[in-house]
Protein backbone atom coordinates (compact mmCIF):
# COMPACT_ATOMS: atom_id res chain seq x y z
CA UNK A 1 0.00 0.00 0.00
CA UNK A 2 0.92 3.43 -0.49
CA UNK A 3 1.42 5.08 2.39
CA UNK A 4 2.52 8.71 0.80
CA UNK A 5 -1.24 9.97 -0.93
CA UNK A 6 -2.77 13.54 -0.23
CA UNK A 7 -2.65 14.59 3.04
CA UNK A 8 -0.05 12.05 4.29
CA UNK A 9 3.49 13.29 5.32
CA UNK A 10 6.50 12.19 3.79
CA UNK A 11 9.06 9.87 5.94
CA UNK A 12 12.38 9.84 5.28
CA UNK A 13 13.69 6.48 3.82
CA UNK A 14 17.02 5.42 6.01
CA UNK A 15 18.48 6.03 2.25
CA UNK A 16 17.27 9.56 2.38
CA UNK A 17 18.56 10.23 6.06
CA UNK A 18 21.95 8.98 4.83
CA UNK A 19 22.80 11.42 1.81
CA UNK A 20 21.05 14.34 3.79
CA UNK A 21 24.06 13.48 6.11
CA UNK A 22 26.76 12.93 3.29
CA UNK A 23 25.57 16.36 1.94
CA UNK A 24 26.16 18.07 5.32
CA UNK A 25 29.21 16.42 5.76
CA UNK A 26 30.75 17.54 2.35
CA UNK A 27 29.22 21.09 2.88
CA UNK A 28 30.98 21.33 5.89
CA UNK A 29 34.50 20.07 4.27
CA UNK A 30 34.57 21.92 1.15
CA UNK A 31 33.59 24.98 2.81
CA UNK A 32 36.75 24.18 5.57
CA UNK A 33 39.46 22.84 2.76
CA UNK A 34 38.25 23.65 -0.87
CA UNK A 35 37.08 21.07 -2.88
CA UNK A 36 40.81 19.97 -3.95
CA UNK A 37 42.12 19.05 -0.65
CA UNK A 38 38.88 17.03 0.35
CA UNK A 39 38.81 13.50 -0.75
CA UNK A 40 35.50 10.93 -0.99
CA UNK A 41 37.61 9.15 2.01
CA UNK A 42 37.09 12.11 4.20
CA UNK A 43 33.58 13.00 3.83
CA UNK A 44 32.75 9.46 4.32
CA UNK A 45 34.69 9.39 7.96
CA UNK A 46 32.93 12.47 8.32
CA UNK A 47 29.29 11.23 7.88
CA UNK A 48 30.33 7.90 9.72
CA UNK A 49 30.05 5.83 6.38
CA UNK A 50 32.70 3.69 4.79
CA UNK A 51 33.83 5.02 1.35
CA UNK A 52 32.15 2.32 -0.21
CA UNK A 53 28.75 2.78 1.52
CA UNK A 54 29.50 6.47 0.36
CA UNK A 55 29.86 5.74 -3.20
CA UNK A 56 26.82 3.51 -3.02
CA UNK A 57 24.77 7.29 -3.13
CA UNK A 58 27.44 9.42 -5.25
CA UNK A 59 29.13 7.85 -8.08
CA UNK A 60 32.02 10.45 -7.35
CA UNK A 61 33.32 13.96 -5.69
CA UNK A 62 32.40 15.63 -8.58
CA UNK A 63 28.75 14.48 -8.68
CA UNK A 64 28.83 15.51 -4.89
CA UNK A 65 30.23 18.70 -5.30
CA UNK A 66 27.43 19.71 -7.43
CA UNK A 67 24.48 18.27 -5.78
CA UNK A 68 25.72 20.36 -2.74
CA UNK A 69 25.97 23.85 -5.12
CA UNK A 70 22.48 22.74 -6.29
CA UNK A 71 21.05 22.18 -3.42
CA UNK A 72 20.50 25.82 -1.55
CA UNK A 73 20.66 27.47 -5.33
CA UNK A 74 16.86 25.25 -5.65
CA UNK A 75 15.60 26.89 -2.54
CA UNK A 76 16.39 30.67 -3.47
CA UNK A 77 14.99 29.56 -7.13
CA UNK A 78 11.87 29.13 -5.88
CA UNK A 79 11.98 32.23 -3.40
CA UNK A 80 13.48 34.76 -5.42
CA UNK A 81 13.37 34.11 -9.52
CA UNK A 82 10.48 31.15 -9.72
CA UNK A 83 10.13 32.23 -13.76
CA UNK A 84 13.45 30.21 -14.46
CA UNK A 85 12.04 27.16 -12.93
CA UNK A 86 9.14 27.17 -15.50
CA UNK A 87 6.34 29.22 -17.16
CA UNK A 88 3.80 27.94 -14.47
CA UNK A 89 5.44 29.09 -11.69
CA UNK A 90 4.18 32.44 -9.70
CA UNK A 91 6.09 35.15 -10.10
CA UNK A 92 6.06 37.90 -7.22
CA UNK A 93 6.26 41.85 -7.88
CA UNK A 94 9.73 42.93 -8.60
CA UNK A 95 9.09 44.91 -5.28
CA UNK A 96 8.75 41.63 -3.30
CA UNK A 97 11.67 40.19 -5.11
CA UNK A 98 13.93 43.05 -4.30
CA UNK A 99 12.88 42.64 -0.53
CA UNK A 100 13.59 38.66 -0.79
CA UNK A 101 17.06 39.50 -2.39
CA UNK A 102 17.89 41.71 1.16
CA UNK A 103 16.29 39.10 2.53
CA UNK A 104 18.75 36.22 1.73
CA UNK A 105 21.65 38.38 2.00
CA UNK A 106 20.68 38.53 5.86
CA UNK A 107 20.11 34.69 6.10
CA UNK A 108 23.12 34.11 4.71
CA UNK A 109 24.73 35.90 7.78
CA UNK A 110 23.51 32.65 9.57
CA UNK A 111 25.08 30.19 7.38
CA UNK A 112 28.78 31.00 7.55
CA UNK A 113 29.54 27.27 6.30
CA UNK A 114 27.63 27.87 3.09
CA UNK A 115 28.84 31.26 2.59
CA UNK A 116 32.48 29.94 3.13
CA UNK A 117 31.63 27.54 0.72
CA UNK A 118 30.45 29.86 -2.31
CA UNK A 119 33.44 32.14 -1.26
CA UNK A 120 35.98 29.69 -1.69
CA UNK A 121 34.53 27.26 -4.53
CA UNK A 122 34.09 30.16 -6.75
CA UNK A 123 37.93 31.19 -6.67
CA UNK A 124 38.61 27.88 -7.47
CA UNK A 125 36.51 27.60 -9.70
CA UNK A 126 38.28 30.30 -12.22
CA UNK A 127 40.43 27.34 -13.34
CA UNK A 128 38.45 25.98 -16.81
CA UNK A 129 39.35 22.38 -15.34
CA UNK A 130 37.53 22.67 -12.13
CA UNK A 131 34.38 20.69 -11.91
CA UNK A 132 32.78 23.63 -10.50
CA UNK A 133 33.78 25.97 -13.20
CA UNK A 134 30.77 25.38 -15.93
CA UNK A 135 28.19 25.51 -13.12
CA UNK A 136 29.62 29.11 -11.55
CA UNK A 137 29.78 30.64 -15.26
CA UNK A 138 25.93 29.51 -15.91
CA UNK A 139 25.22 30.76 -12.20
CA UNK A 140 26.44 34.41 -12.63
CA UNK A 141 25.14 34.74 -16.33
CA UNK A 142 21.54 33.55 -14.80
CA UNK A 143 22.24 36.45 -11.43
CA UNK A 144 22.78 38.78 -14.09
CA UNK A 145 20.23 38.06 -16.19
CA UNK A 146 17.35 37.64 -13.97
CA UNK A 147 18.91 40.94 -11.68
CA UNK A 148 19.27 42.97 -14.83
CA UNK A 149 15.57 42.61 -15.32
CA UNK A 150 14.44 43.12 -12.10
CA UNK A 151 16.36 45.78 -11.83
CA UNK A 152 15.17 47.48 -15.36
CA UNK A 153 11.55 47.01 -13.77
CA UNK A 154 12.29 48.74 -10.60
CA UNK A 155 13.94 51.45 -12.32
CA UNK A 156 10.88 52.44 -14.34
CA UNK A 157 8.10 51.56 -11.87
CA UNK A 158 10.32 54.23 -9.55
CA UNK A 159 10.41 56.59 -11.72
CA UNK A 160 13.28 59.78 -11.92
CA UNK A 161 14.63 59.45 -8.48
CA UNK A 162 15.85 55.91 -9.49
CA UNK A 163 18.52 55.84 -11.44
CA UNK A 164 21.71 53.44 -13.80
CA UNK A 165 21.97 51.32 -16.19
CA UNK A 166 20.32 48.05 -15.17
CA UNK A 167 22.91 45.74 -16.56
CA UNK A 168 25.76 47.91 -15.12
CA UNK A 169 24.13 47.90 -11.64
CA UNK A 170 23.45 44.05 -11.68
CA UNK A 171 27.59 43.21 -11.90
CA UNK A 172 27.91 45.94 -9.14
CA UNK A 173 25.37 44.26 -6.77
CA UNK A 174 27.06 41.15 -7.41
CA UNK A 175 30.37 42.20 -6.59
CA UNK A 176 29.47 44.03 -3.67
CA UNK A 177 27.52 41.24 -2.01
CA UNK A 178 31.04 38.70 -3.33
CA UNK A 179 33.48 41.72 -1.87
CA UNK A 180 31.12 41.76 1.40
CA UNK A 181 31.12 37.57 1.92
CA UNK A 182 34.89 37.81 1.96
CA UNK A 183 35.20 40.80 4.36
CA UNK A 184 32.36 39.00 6.55
CA UNK A 185 33.93 35.51 6.75
CA UNK A 186 37.52 37.62 7.92
CA UNK A 187 35.96 39.74 10.41
CA UNK A 188 31.84 38.93 10.79
CA UNK A 189 31.47 41.57 13.71
CA UNK A 190 32.50 44.70 11.48
CA UNK A 191 30.47 43.83 8.31
CA UNK A 192 26.59 43.70 8.21
CA UNK A 193 25.98 42.75 4.39
CA UNK A 194 22.55 43.18 4.78
CA UNK A 195 22.84 46.43 5.61
CA UNK A 196 25.50 47.64 2.58
CA UNK A 197 23.44 46.14 0.35
CA UNK A 198 20.45 48.16 1.55
CA UNK A 199 22.74 51.47 1.29
CA UNK A 200 23.89 50.46 -1.97
CA UNK A 201 19.95 50.03 -3.54
CA UNK A 202 19.41 53.23 -1.83
CA UNK A 203 21.96 55.33 -3.05
CA UNK A 204 20.01 54.02 -7.06
CA UNK A 205 16.99 55.23 -5.37
CA UNK A 206 15.41 51.89 -4.62
CA UNK A 207 13.32 51.18 -1.69
CA UNK A 208 15.16 47.95 -0.21
CA UNK A 209 13.02 47.16 2.83
CA UNK A 210 8.99 46.41 2.88
CA UNK A 211 8.64 49.14 5.05
CA UNK A 212 9.85 51.77 2.84
CA UNK A 213 7.89 50.76 0.23
CA UNK A 214 4.64 50.86 2.38
CA UNK A 215 5.37 54.12 3.28
CA UNK A 216 4.72 55.83 0.27
CA UNK A 217 1.04 53.91 0.39
CA UNK A 218 0.28 55.86 3.72
CA UNK A 219 1.43 58.98 2.61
Amino acid sequence: MNDHGPGVPHRESKGERTRARILRSATTLFARSGFNAVSLRDIAIHAGLTHAGLLHHFPGKEALLLKVLSLRDEVDARLLFPGILGPDAPEPEPAERLHRLVEVVARNAETPGLVALYAKLAAEASDPGHPAHQYFVKRYRILRREMTELLAALFAAAGPEAEGNPAAVAQQWLALMDGLQTQWLLEPDSVDMAEQVRAFLRMHGLRPDREEAGADVSC
